[in-house]
């Protein structure tokens, strides 16, 4: 008799599974007795269970690779890796209000007209940094090459040599200036970079002069670089891409000025210093969902609102409802609401104590001294100190895939796994606890 005639059939695998909609199980199905097929021709022998496991185990793979949430336990507030920035329950709150139903996204209701979408987070936003206008697009990459193509395209664009980054994702400076369609004009050196420099490039093709934030990086030793300052005296317009997001570089929105950020340049100065268009992220140190922020001069940003890539690249209702939120938190005042500032600005004190609720249910657990990160592209080099619990179980990478499975993304240091409370939600304190008894 034909081996394969007692395989079950791909509906009597299909009856054994559930959690995941029809279609997606029967691809399990199907895959799971093909599987077995393949198997019967090397010589093998699979039983009706085998085949039955194999298709659980498609599904479960299948449901493990779909969004999830997960516990953030690496100590990097900003992962990019885990979507970045927390975003607040106000700020969700008012994306459902919005998502829910109708709004007046573009429509002014004192008259009835039509109105613009960038009338509400992007006026805020600029609101709070001092600037004239702004509007917000899907990433601040957009906002690089919306600017670039709407304010230099068929010019040139002058930038340091120091400043030819590149980001993640491969987005890299000389690239998205030749896809803006502007020529770009490097000045300076790859250390040294001088007023002078910009100054002798500056020709009746210039149309702007660009600065680019380090954000992912940093120079140190024999550097110069010419400030925003020095350079909007020139002529052309200075637009600075400040990437992480930085409202103000004082942060009055918190009792005191966190240490860690120490020269972490922020938005208002540049607008203060002369910058005619400044670029950033909503979902780095402003704390809100992936956004891209142009704020500046009126007749600039009015500019690039009118460029047809700007409704390619505009945000959805979702996104500005939530960013509409995190720019009313900057203006009350107070953003220890926004969860990036919370957990950014919590005490050892307070960290510790956690760690102590959590280590006491976890056999051999031990509280550690950890240093803990901004990421995202943020504050390179520089470290927020914080508090972990630490494990050393016999074996770290299945340990590791274990946290994994119960959504727990932690780290590791040396023979020890780590998670360190600067980046856990606390709220999730006890399924970090769980997660780790069970290892």
């Amino acid at each position: 008799m034909d081996p394969r005639r007692a395989l079950p059939s791909v509906e009597r695998v299909l009856a054994a599974l559930d959690g995941l909609p029809h279609e997606l199980l029967a691809d399990a199905a199907r895959d799971a007795v093909g599987a077995a097929r393949d198997a019967i021709a090397a010589g093998e022998a699979p039983s009706e269970a085998d085949v039955i496991a194999n298709a659980t185990r498609r599904v479960h793979d299948r449901r493990t690779r779909l969004l999830q949430p997960v516990v953030n336990a690496t100590g990097v507030l900003l992962h990019t890796n885990l979507g970045r920035a927390p975003i607040g329950d106000e700020a969700l709150a008012a994306a459902f209000a919005i998502g829910r139903g109708a709004s007046n996204l573009e429509m002014r209701l004192e008259t009835g007209a039509r109105g613009s979408r960038h009338e509400h987070a992007g006026t805020l936003l600029a609101r709070a940094v001092g600037a004239e206008a702004g509007i917000v697009v899907n990433n601040n990459a957009a906002a690089v090459l919306l600017a670039l193509g709407a304010l230099a395209r068929g010019r040139e664009v002058v930038v340091s040599r120091g400043e030819l980054v590149e980001i993640g994702g491969g987005f890299r400076v000389p690239e998205i200036m030749a896809e803006s369609g502007a020529t770009l004009v490097e000045v300076g050196t790859t250390n040294r970079t001088r007023r002078s420099d910009y100054e002798r490039a500056i020709t009746d093709a210039t149309a702007l002069l660009l600065k680019v934030h380090a954000s992912n990086y940093r120079m140190v030793g024999f550097t110069e670089a010419a400030e925003v300052g020095e350079l909007a005296p020139l002529g052309p317009p200075v637009m600075v891409d400040a990437g992480s997001g930085l409202l103000d570089e004082n942060t009055p929105w918190l009792p005191v000025r966190p240490a860690w950020l120490r020269d972490e340049p922020g938005v208002r100065q540049a607008i203060a210093a002369g910058a005619a268009v400044v670029t950033f992220s909503g979902d780095k140190l402003l704390g809100g969902p992936q956004a891209g922020v142009i704020v500046g001069r009126a007749d600039l940003i009015a500019t690039i609102a009118c460029h047809p890539l700007a409704r390619a690249m505009r945000a959805d209702k979702l996104t500005l409802a939530a960013l509409q939120q995190v720019a009313l938190v900057y203006l009350s005042g107070d953003a220890t609401s926004i969860p990036l500032w919370r957990m950014a600005t919590a005490s050892l004190d307070e960290l510790r104590a956690r760690a102590e609720a959590i280590a006491v249910t976890v056999p051999a657990a031990k509280i550690i001294d950890t240093e803990a990160v901004a990421g995202g592209g943020s504050l390179p080099g520089l470290t927020i100190p914080s508090i972990g619990v630490a494990v050393e179980p016999p074996d770290a990478r299945a340990a590791m895939s274990s946290l994994r499975a119960d959504g727990v993304i932690a780290r590791t240091d040396s023979a020890h796994i780590v998670c360190d409370l600067r980046s856990i939600n606390r709220t999730d304190d006890e399924i970090v606890a769980r997660a780790l008894s069970r290892i």
